[in-house]
């Protein structure tokens, strides 16, 4: 069609075309590749401990252990991201504990949570690995990641972990921001809301990131004989 002969009816079907079906035109190859864990720790993945808690998580522990296993074989950098006291909490954005999703209803107040950053045990780092405790959402904000890939040679990152419409899909817009190509595993992340879970992939899908399953990940670097 020209320009100037598009229907609102044909914006719509364009859009939720790349909404659903969109697939950014890169290949994954697997020596460009980083892998990050977001936020795969106790507060988010210990059942029962915390209003944080993403069941959804904690189920998926298998899948994203099995991921990390197949990126520690192909040497590909194994890289994790924790919340955590940091900087006596001044290094953070000043409105955050204002945010409804703090449930400050609760009154949650216990000074244990939120302090250490620890990975869940099923997949702690190895003493190689770089653990990131970053102030906010996103990995990439007022932390050395970007330094850290940029040092690696890396131009690819594969997001996992929690919560899919929170600090993996910060990271994800993030890492797009900076010129990175973002792959984001859809079935090794997870938020507290499925109906918000699906409405993020699909945004990640249609304007920041390959939106794979973990099987079609790891398939496609395959594929690439890395």
């Amino acid at each position: 069609m020209k320009l100037g002969e598009f229907t609102e009816t044909q914006i719509i079907a364009l859009a939720q075309e790349a909404y659903e079906k969109g697939d950014a035109g890169f290949e994954i190859v697997g020596k460009n590749c980083a892998l990050i864990i977001i936020d795969m720790q106790d507060e988010f993945v210990k059942p029962h401990w915390t209003p944080f808690w993403v069941p959804e998580a904690t189920r998926q522990i298998p899948r994203i252990k099995t991921l990390i296993i197949y990126c520690r074989e192909k040497d590909i950098p194994v890289i994790f991201t924790a919340s955590a006291y940091t900087h006596f909490r001044l290094d953070r954005p000043s409105t955050g504990d204002l945010m409804p999703n703090r449930y400050p209803e609760l009154g949650i107040g216990d000074p244990s949570i939120f302090r250490d950053g620890h990975i869940v045990d099923d997949l702690s780092p190895l003493p190689q690995e770089v653990v990131i405790y970053k102030p906010s959402y996103g990995a990439f904000y007022d932390t050395p990641l970007e330094s850290i890939l940029r040092n690696l040679e890396k131009d690819t990152i594969i997001i996992c972990g929690t919560l899919t419409n929170y600090c993996c899909g910060m990271t994800a817009r993030q890492g797009y921001e900076r010129g990175f190509k973002v792959v984001l595993g859809s079935n090794v992340t997870s938020t507290n809301d499925p109906a918000m879970h699906e409405a993020e992939l699909k945004v990640l899908r249609a304007g920041f990131a390959r939106v794979l399953t973990v099987e079609e990940i790891m398939r496609a670097m395959d594929d690439r004989q890395i």
